[in-house]
């Protein structure tokens, strides 16, 4: 039966590899606005017919950029100043026509600029700024108790905190801050200055305070197409559709998208429509309820994902390792070695170690998700074929040897059979480990209810959180029912 799985398994990778051939995949980094324009660039190219798929919320440039390179994603929108400062370490290349003599060699290119730049900023409450008149970034210097609450991307960037502090001469540490997270932290004063993106729609809406950046040290960020050079060849029609974007949107347009986007609720994808045809606005998708966030279109999508990562993950643990604990049964020292092994994986955080696997392995979405998911599941297989196997009677061992059973045909017919209600425990507590983590899996990509819980947090957006939280709760509660109705059977 395990070739017959492993079988299946490279059988479902050839299909996967053959329908990525012949679709745009196109991905997004893990702020509104990338949701908005990875969902525009997909609508425009299928319109020519073209297939898409669009890989919403990657994370921060270095994940973005990664799954580019590998060729997990085809294409996504950037920013001139971060290729220039952030992924080329080249200030100086500021044009286009530099930037994309840069990329060449990389096999990537540059084009499209949608008609907008969206710079970096900081931003501060205006009661604030009228009581210790703060008007531009260097008037920080003078208030060293500021409280800052910067993004984590911001603060690693060579364009971002570091060299930000070093060029005002700011005397503040900063605390890390999910940019989705920022702005209500500064609405409850836990914080005194955030960092926005100059199009962010929020900045209107609490009547923020943008400090103005004198000296220049922000670089332009104008929107862009980043791409591999062989789309234009593999999907012409559709390149030539989204060349027609170029100067499409401005930064009155793109800061109206971005509040349709986190103050009304209305979908990504309708918002691209809106884009593209801007008579044909959906208000009735406007303020979705809550029941709406959580039934809607994308739920039997998201289900399908996330018990796909689930069931596979599994699987593979069990197929793992059972015969892992079977084969170290009789052997303790190798026992405590694998049980170790496995323990370890354990304390890994989980982000951190799909980081490691994409890193590794060159590529984001199903498959470093699927491998992250089963070595947290090997721990409690192993663990527990392990006690099931030590629990059995040492009469019952003596009496198959009696019978002449081979140290095999005593471990399949005697051993294994005694141990699988504990087995089974620990194949129980693997799955709902495997339901809970899954969720993570949707910052590189590989869907699942985490989809919905990342976007929430890209738009501060409570609903949509519990949205992604309820049906996960759920399945572990389903997986229960399941193996307690199970045990229950064992037992008669």
């Amino acid at each position: 039966m395990a070739w017959q799985a492993g079988l299946l398994v490279l059988l479902m990778l050839a299909a996967a590899c053959a329908q990525a051939a012949d679709t745009l995949r196109i991905g997004s980094k893990r702020f509104t606005e990338s949701y908005i324009l990875a969902a525009l660039l997909a609508r425009q190219a299928e319109a020519t017919g073209t297939a898409t798929r669009v890989s919403q919320g990657l994370g921060n440039t270095a994940i973005v950029y990664a799954a580019l390179q590998g060729g997990s994603i085809d294409l996504y929108p950037e920013y001139t100043g971060t290729i220039a400062q952030e992924i080329l370490r080249r200030p100086q290349a500021t044009s286009l026509s530099a930037l994309q003599q840069a990329l060449a060699p990389l096999g990537l290119g540059v084009a499209i600029p949608l008609g907008f730049n969206d710079g970096y900023a900081l931003a501060v409450r205006a009661d604030d700024a009228r009581r210790l008149q703060l008007r531009t970034l260097a008037d920080l210097a003078r208030h060293p108790a500021l409280r800052l609450g910067l993004s984590h991307e911001f603060l690693g960037r060579a364009d971002g905190w570091k060299g930000l502090a070093a060029h005002y001469r700011l005397p503040q540490t900063p605390q890390a801050l999910d940019h989705g997270l920022a702005y209500d932290a500064l609405g409850r004063r836990q914080v005194d200055v955030i960092d926005i993106y100059t199009t962010d729609a929020q900045i209107a809406r609490r009547g923020l305070q943008v400090l103005r950046d004198e000296d220049g040290y922000f670089p332009r960020y104008d929107a862009v197409v980043l791409y591999r050079l062989d789309v234009a060849q593999r999907f012409p029609a559709a390149w030539a559709a989204l060349q027609r974007l170029e100067g499409r949107i401005d930064e009155t347009r793109m800061a109206q998208l971005n509040a349709r986007a986190e103050v009304d609720g209305v979908p990504f994808d309708v918002l691209a429509r809106e884009a593209l045809a801007p008579a044909a606005q959906d208000a009735g998708t406007a303020g979705r309820g809550f029941l709406g966030k959580l039934l809607g279109p994308d739920l039997w999508r998201l289900t399908r994902q996330h018990l796909t990562l689930v069931v596979a993950a599994v699987a593979l643990a069990v197929l793992a390792g059972v015969p892992l604990a079977v084969f170290a049964a009789e052997r303790p020292r190798l026992r405590g070695l694998l049980l170790g092994t496995a323990g370890l994986l354990q304390t890994v955080p989980s982000l951190a170690l799909l980081a490691m696997l994409i890193s590794w392995m060159g590529v984001i979405g199903t498959v470093p998700a699927l491998t992250a998911l089963a070595l947290y599941a090997l721990l409690p297989v192993m663990r527990n074929t392990a006690t099931g196997l030590a629990s059995v009677p040492e009469g019952l061992r003596a009496a198959a040897l009696a019978l002449g059973l081979t140290p095999a045909q005593r471990m399949r017919q005697v051993e294994l059979p005694l141990a699988l209600p504990v087995l089974l425990a620990g194949v129980r507590t693997a799955t709902s480990i495997s339901i809970g983590t899954a969720t993570i899996a949707a910052f590189i990509g590989a869907g699942g209810y985490g989809e919905r819980i990342v976007t929430g947090l890209a738009l501060n957006d409570r609903g949509l959180l519990l949205a992604g939280a309820l049906p996960a709760a759920l399945l572990a509660l389903l997986s229960e029912g399941l193996f307690e109705w199970l045990e229950r059977s064992l037992r008669r």
